[in-house]
């Protein structure tokens, strides 16, 4: 698209301006009350900055890493440029390199090019010239190790002087209070002002804070900025090194670590504990993953104890996964792990393999072999059905399309800002607990299938192409939602969808694949090739829509290579459906 199209959005100048202003304003009216004193300073010498002198501090708060060449700084909405960077460093909100940086050293080799590096290393007239073929990583290495910081120092001033942005962590703790995480930034009002994305709109008076203490803000802060040491350490050291820095860190948490961060320490400790396991340290990951009983810590807890030889203690976790399975891999683990733990001489099969291996099989064109889903689509289309894909999303978006006034209900206190996309309570089991009545009360409203198809074609209408995390805005969607209203009755939609609402992160997939009918009966199918396994989810969808008497099952696919109508004549005198 032409810079002279009409249609297209631009944004002013200094757009970015607006929008840091916003989030400061923001964060001092909702949480000001549990700002530090460094925070509140910088809140207060940030509004005395000149306008340019803001714009340029933006600027390097919205960009990657903290240090910046001055010579490269080119920005045609700030006047003067030198004059801005001189009342950043005058003021505090930057600071010329200097030996205090020494410990940030790679950053700052990092912002010159390889050959710049090489040029760099000439002028320090080594004994021993580096490669030209040597790698960046290699170079910037190699220098550090050869020389002191106060001499890479002197050579880079003269190859390009070098600045560091100020008030990082106050800048950082601002974005944190405002968004709620560290993954989202500056760019999502940029996509929201092109119209790449439409939020839905929020009475900014009824938005509740995300953190109602310093605890709160502190400990889920913590724990993010831990996941990204995680990240960045187990690339560097070896797997016991990274045990014990974990288990170090662990033990000096709080005793009571706030409820806001407790789901990503749960999500912490099961990424570590996984990696543990991958690297072939069983006995550490088992140690981590008892700081948790969320799944699927006790599913791998059980195989570890078991490989170490702890049959009892690995028998109890299946007993306890039994009796209150947290999704259904446990379900379905805790029942075949049991089994194979008990019949040492006898190979047990999992309850997936066994429901794949009892399914109906149907030949399908060897052509078809890498969109499988759509060859049985044409097989049931042959046969006088209609067919769409009907995995998770018909679902998704007619429990968000049914209940979107629900999910994004402010009164309920789970959104925080006005960018935001997804409840923060979403995924938690406080979902449900806080809006189970409301749920309810609704499906009361909703007993006839004319009254379910009205409601998804009203929220479709009003809310067409505004974000929604179970909302996929594809062309067939709304047909696909009508097809699943009309041909399931009203009781056993309302049947799954509680179910759905359960568990949002576990119950929104495992869906059926395919969804085929004609005037007589209807089916959900899940389509499996030669080489595909059936997951506990999908199972667990199959049984569940078994006891409600909906139509599913699953269609084992068998390639055929040359003429499948002639392989296939005893399948056309059967029921497809059957």
């Amino acid at each position: 698209m032409s810079s002279s199209d009409p249609s297209r959005t631009e944004l002013p100048p200094k757009y970015y301006l607006d929008y840091f202003g916003y989030v400061l304003d923001f964060v001092q009216k909702m949480y000001g009350h549990i700002l530090n004193k460094n925070e509140e300073e910088f809140l207060r010498s940030y509004h005395a900055l000149s306008e340019d002198a803001r714009c340029l501090f933006i600027r390097f708060s919205n960009r990657r890493g903290a240090f910046f060449r001055i010579n490269t700084l080119a920005y045609a909405e700030i006047c003067d440029i030198p004059d801005a960077l001189t009342e950043l460093i005058q003021n505090g909100f930057a600071e010329v390199i200097s030996e205090q940086h020494a410990h940030r050293a790679p950053e700052v080799l990092n912002l010159f090019s390889k050959p710049e590096l090489l040029l760099l290393t000439q002028s320090l007239a080594p004994v021993i010239m580096p490669p030209k073929t040597i790698h960046k990583p290699d170079l910037m290495r190699w220098l550090l190790h050869e020389y002191s910081f106060p001499v890479l120092f002197e050579a880079i001033e003269a190859l390009d002087p070098i600045v560091k942005v100020g008030y990082e962590l106050e800048v950082m703790m601002m974005k944190f209070l405002f968004f709620g995480n560290r993954h989202a930034d500056m760019t999502e009002f940029v996509v929201r002002d092109l119209g790449h994305v439409r939020y839905q709109s929020f009475d900014e008076e009824q938005l509740s804070v995300r953190f109602a203490t310093r605890q709160d803000a502190d400990d889920k802060l913590m724990i993010s900025l831990t996941k990204e040491t995680f990240h960045e350490l187990k690339e560097e050291l070896p797997p016991e090194e990274i045990y014990d820095w974990f288990m170090n860190w662990q033990g000096g948490l709080p005793e009571e670590l706030s409820a806001v961060a407790l789901p990503s320490f749960r999500q912490l400790v099961l990424r570590v504990g996984a990696w543990l396991e991958r690297r072939k340290l069983p006995e550490q990951a088992l140690t981590v993953y008892q700081l948790t009983d969320h799944a699927p810590s006790r599913e791998r807890r059980a195989r570890l104890l078991h490989r170490l030889g702890d049959t009892e203690e690995a028998l109890a976790l299946c007993d306890d996964m039994e009796a209150h399975p947290q999704n259904a891999d446990e379900r379905f683990f805790a029942l075949d792990f049991r089994e194979k733990i008990l019949n040492k001489k006898k190979r047990a099969t999992r309850r997936t393999t066994q429901a794949l291996q009892a399914a109906e099989s149907v030949g399908i064109p060897i052509n078809f072999r890498y969109r499988v889903e759509r060859g049985v689509i044409e097989y049931y289309q042959e046969r006088g059905y209609n067919a769409l894909f009907s995995e998770n999303e018909p679902w998704r978006a007619l429990f968000g399309l049914l209940f979107w006034d629900i999910i994004y209900d402010t009164n309920v206190q789970a959104i925080h800002h006005p960018l935001q996309r997804v409840p923060s309570d979403f995924f938690l089991p406080d979902f449900y607990f806080k809006r189970h009545s409301m749920l309810k009360a609704r499906i009361l409203e909703l007993g006839r299938k004319e009254d379910i198809v009205a409601a998804v074609e009203t929220t479709y209408a009003e809310k067409f192409g505004i974000s929604n995390v179970l909302v996929g805005w594809y062309p067939e969607l709304l047909a696909a939602v009508r097809a699943v209203v009309e041909l399931v009755r009203p009781t056993q939609l309302h049947a799954v969808l509680l179910e759905m609402a359960a568990n949002l992160r576990e119950n929104t997939r495992g869906f059926p694949d395919l969804l085929v009918w004609n005037e007589e009966e209807y089916a959900f199918v899940e389509v499996k090739s030669p080489t595909d396994h059936l997951s506990a989810r999908q199972l667990h969808w199959q049984h569940f829509f078994a006891d409600l008497g909906v139509s599913s099952k699953v269609l084992r696919v068998v390639w055929v290579k040359d003429n499948p109508e002639q392989e296939m004549q005893e399948e056309d005198n059967k029921n497809p459906i059957e």
